[in-house]
C-alpha cells in the first residue's frame, strides 16, 4: 500500500484509553469527577448483571458498586449502581443502560435518598475483648469469634465505616 509507514502518520494529540481511543483533554477537564447512584428495574433473567456489567466495563466507566435484589413484582429485579465520572459520562450511562434489553426504567437517585454501606471484616482474634469494644462503638454486630479471628459486620455511612476500618487495623485485618 501507499502512504507513510504506520509510525510515520500523523496521530491527534491526547492520551487514549486500552482501546486506543483519544481522550480529548479539554472535556476530560472540563468536569470534575462526582458519584452517582443509578436504580434500574430489570427483568429477572440469567445474563442481566453480566450485561450492565459489561456495558460499564466497555466504555471504562468506573464502577465502585454494583447490587442486584429482588422487587415486589415477580420476574423483576433491582439494579443499584455506584459510579464515580465526569457529568457527561454520567448522562452517557444512564442513556446507554435504559438503551439494555432487560431494563425496564432507570434513574439517577437524589442526594437526598438513603444511602448505607456494608462491611465484614475479619480480624485476629488475639484481644476479643478489645475487638468486641470497638465493634459495639460502631454498633456492629459480631458474626463468629472463634480462637484465631473474629468476623464482625458494620453499616453506616462511608464515613464511619472508613473511621472503623482505621480502627480494626490495630488487630490486624485479614479479610
Amino acid at each position: 500500500l501507499q502512504g507513510p509507514a504506520p509510525d510515520e502518520r500523523p496521530h491527534p494529540d491526547g492520551r487514549r484509553n486500552a482501546q486506543g481511543i483519544r481522550i480529548d483533554p479539554e472535556a476530560e477537564s472540563e468536569h470534575e469527577p462526582r458519584r452517582a447512584v443509578f436504580s434500574a428495574i430489570v427483568e429477572d433473567e440469567p445474563g442481566v448483571l453480566s450485561r450492565v456489567a459489561g456495558l460499564a466495563a466497555r466504555r471504562q466507566f468506573n464502577i465502585e458498586s454494583l447490587t442486584v435484589g429482588p422487587t415486589t413484582v415477580e420476574d423483576h429485579s433491582r439494579i443499584t449502581m455506584v459510579v464515580e465520572e465526569p457529568e457527561p459520562g454520567i448522562d452517557q450511562i444512564e442513556k446507554q443502560l435504559a438503551k439494555l434489553k432487560p431494563v425496564i426504567s432507570v434513574g439517577e437517585l437524589d442526594d437526598d435518598a438513603v444511602r448505607a454501606e456494608l462491611v465484614l471484616l475479619k480480624v485476629r482474634g488475639e484481644d476479643p475483648d478489645k475487638v468486641h469494644a470497638i465493634t459495639e462503638m460502631y454498633d456492629g454486630r459480631t458474626l463468629d469469634a472463634g480462637p484465631e479471628t473474629i468476623t464482625v459486620q458494620l453499616t453506616g455511612d462511608e464515613r464511619k465505616i472508613d473511621d472503623a476500618v482505621d480502627a480494626f487495623r490495630r488487630f490486624g485485618i485479614i479479610e
